[in-house]
């Protein structure tokens, strides 16, 4: 399977999620720049943390009119993963992949430190590893990742079972339902604010986050070269 990070002008987690795939995963991997206009060689994508364009106007903003992101919504819409961490997060809901918007923390403050999370979906194709209500151990590191949505879409996230991640004991960031990720409609579109590429080796405090990438990547296979 062959991954895509994109790079936006500030992203800075785009080299742990580099490492994440190739290093821990051992699957192919390749930075993508975001001005790139063909995305078809990749097999997944995935949106990386960090600033983009500084977090001007709003978190995202900028970011969503990005060439690259033509290509992106053409990726989900052809049923590929997708997966926004923080502020690849903020960028799909800007960009309307994921419903609702980031916030800024209700302390108004960044937090960098390890949540626990609590798997409320794990029949997607990014948490098949990971058994239902299971807690994980993830970083967090955001100033606006309070998520916030109308009652009307979180009726519909709940009907739909979209809610994948809730913050288990503790809600960092004021999140509504202490919702941490979320996805799409078809499902594979996971957007969450922790970090679990920073979570894939014991050696870096904890391997919690390395289980949704494995699931990514079996889902992949079963779809794909279990049938060929």
């Amino acid at each position: 399977m062959k991954f895509a990070v994109i790079v936006f002008p500030g992203s800075n987690c785009d080299l742990d999620m580099y490492h994440a795939i190739k290093d821990e995963l051992g699957e192919e991997v390749e930075y993508v720049w975001h001005d790139e206009t063909d995305l078809s060689g990749f097999d997944g994508v995935l949106l990386p943390g960090g600033f983009s364009y500084g977090d001007y106007l709003r978190c995202g903003a900028i970011s969503r009119f990005s060439n690259v992101m033509s290509e992106v919504v053409k990726a989900a819409e052809a049923g590929k993963p997708v997966l926004g961490v923080c502020n690849g997060f903020q960028v799909l809901t800007e960009a309307g992949l994921l419903p609702g918007a980031l916030l800024r923390n209700k302390n108004l403050k960044f937090m960098c430190r390890t949540v626990g999370l609590k798997v409320e979906n794990n029949e997607t194709q990014f948490t098949s590893e990971y058994s239902k209500d299971e807690v994980i151990q993830i970083p967090i590191a955001h100033g606006e990742g309070n998520y916030y949505c109308d009652e009307e879409t979180l009726t519909r996230l709940k009907e739909n079972n979209q809610i994948v991640f809730t913050y288990a004991s503790e809600n960092p960031n004021g999140s509504i339902e202490d919702i941490a990720g979320i996805v799409n409609e078809k499902g594979n579109v996971l957007g969450m604010m922790p970090h679990p590429e920073r979570a894939a080796n014991d050696i870096m405090g904890g391997s919690d986050g390395l289980a949704l990438f494995k699931s990514i990547v079996k889902h992949w296979r079963e779809s794909h070269v279990n049938q060929a």
